[in-house]
């Protein structure tokens, strides 16, 4: 019998995730729901594109949309982590359907720009960030099952399926922009989210509980019990010290319990790991819009989809991977090697722009180390806030994504109308390189906190 345990062969990690209970449903849905955050804002880049032939207005709206879901994603994991997933999510998950298929029709009928941009920032303001809804449930389950050590696992393989997502999205957004309608590729992912979305949420069993704030205020030493209760200690014992610790505590009770919750922004490291991804995800749209463009003027828009798809699948690769290794030492270090990766992979791809295979190949292996940036992100997220603030956190990490991302498409589409492909397909690179000097300030400062509490 023990030798038949000793050659039994290990079960992968991935395996051991989903054979928890409940993980599989809350990661399909999940994933499902995501399918707008790799669709609509390529998706109104494309069909602004077509019906109105101006790349600054499409891509000015496609970053308005992205920074109102920016400015809106911290407020509504505040309201998550306060009242829970389900009580939250399934009233704006309502309205979040009704404005998206309301800007699809208003973009298919060919409303006034002035007003499609108010419906673009409208149907913005009722995005939330669905993967960080999933990372908390993982975070949750994990933790209660006894297998937190695979948390690292879990993290890389949703930065997968952003991946998966970020595969079929672009590819199934271009099909439908050029095969079906130019707008018939906004109603693909409002479908998806409200499907997604409503399984989600009526997921009971996984959903993390509400981490509540307990306030204990004491009565005032005024109080006339509170004094004959003091006094009765000191004439009793005649032990005046006893009166006096009992004043502490009452003292301690009252100030203790009504400390304000602290901003994620006060812990070590958290604002220039924002920053990097700021910068970061600037480079992702950049090359989006830019390849969109170069396809466009070699007349294959037919294949544009998969041609973006292949830093996908790539990303994707290296999430699978990187979710098998057990990496020691800091995770800041990590991030940097592989934001060095992802410098050189688009600058390679700029000089090799004539030769749409070479670029597809250095896509992939660029692709190889884009997941692993978002796993680290997240991870150093997770290390760094409490329990009760970690949807906030999770979602300003995407936040600060979204953020980039609309400022990508809308300084690239500017270009654009100003220059060639040629020009803005250096915009990737220079982005991620602008992006590592704060990764080392972020990793120098966690370093020299850790120091100072050790």
């Amino acid at each position: 019998m023990a030798a038949t345990s000793a050659t039994e062969t290990p079960k992968s990690p991935y395996s051991v995730l989903f054979s928890i209970p409940g993980t599989k449903a809350f990661c399909a849905s999940g994933a499902l729901a995501r399918l707008p955050m790799s669709m609509m804002g390529l998706g109104i880049i494309l069909a602004l594109n077509h019906l109105y032939d101006n790349w600054t207005i499409a891509g000015v709206m496609s970053a308005a949309y992205v920074l109102a879901t920016a400015a809106v994603t911290p407020l509504y994991a505040r309201l998550f982590d306060r009242f829970g997933q389900r009580k939250v999510g399934s009233m704006v998950l309502v309205v979040q359907i009704i404005t998206m298929l309301g800007f699809a029709f208003a973009a298919l009928v060919r409303v006034p720009i002035p007003l499609l941009f108010m419906l673009a920032v409208v149907m913005g303001l009722t995005q939330f960030s669905f993967g960080a809804l999933v990372r908390t449930r993982w975070t949750y389950v994990l933790d209660r099952t006894g297998n937190g050590e695979l948390l690292n696992t879990a993290y890389a393989m949703e930065s997968a399926i952003d991946e998966i997502v970020f595969i079929f999205g672009p590819i199934l957004a271009a099909f439908l922009a050029a095969s079906v309608h130019p707008v018939s590729q906004l109603f693909v992912p409002t479908i998806a989210c409200a499907l997604g979305g409503t399984i989600f949420f009526t997921l009971k069993d996984t959903q993390p509980p509400v981490v509540h704030e307990v306030k204990v205020v004491s009565a005032s030493l005024d109080d006339a019990d509170v004094r004959l209760t003091i006094d009765g200690d000191a004439s009793n014992t005649g032990d005046s010290g006893s009166a006096l610790r009992n004043r502490l505590t009452i003292a301690q009770l009252k100030t203790s319990g009504n400390r304000k919750k602290r901003s994620i922004f006060t812990y070590a490291g958290v604002i220039p790991l924002l920053l990097v991804f700021i910068i970061f995800n600037m480079s992702f749209t950049a090359f989006d819009t830019s390849m969109t463009a170069v396809m466009k003027s070699l007349h294959l828009d037919s294949v544009l989809g998969v041609q973006l798809a292949m830093l996908a699948v790539g990303s994707c690769m290296g999430a699978l991977v990187f979710g098998t290794l057990e990496l020691k030492g800091s995770r800041w270090r990590y991030m940097i090697m592989f934001l060095a990766a992802i410098t050189a992979g688009f600058f390679v791809i700029h000089l090799c722009q004539g030769n749409l295979i070479v670029i597809g190949i250095v896509e992939i292996l660029t692709g190889l180390a884009v997941s692993p940036v978002f796993a680290s992100g997240n991870l150093v997220m997770k290390e760094t806030v409490p329990e009760e603030s970690l949807t906030e956190g999770l979602s300003w990490v995407s936040t600060a994504g979204t953020v980039g991302a609309s400022f990508g498409s809308m300084i690239t589409g500017i270009i654009l109308d100003h220059a060639t492909p040629d020009v803005s397909l250096m915009l990737p690179w220079i982005f991620v390189l602008a992006s590592i000097p704060f990764a080392l300030i972020g990793w120098v400062i966690t370093r020299r906190n850790v120091l100072q509490h050790s």
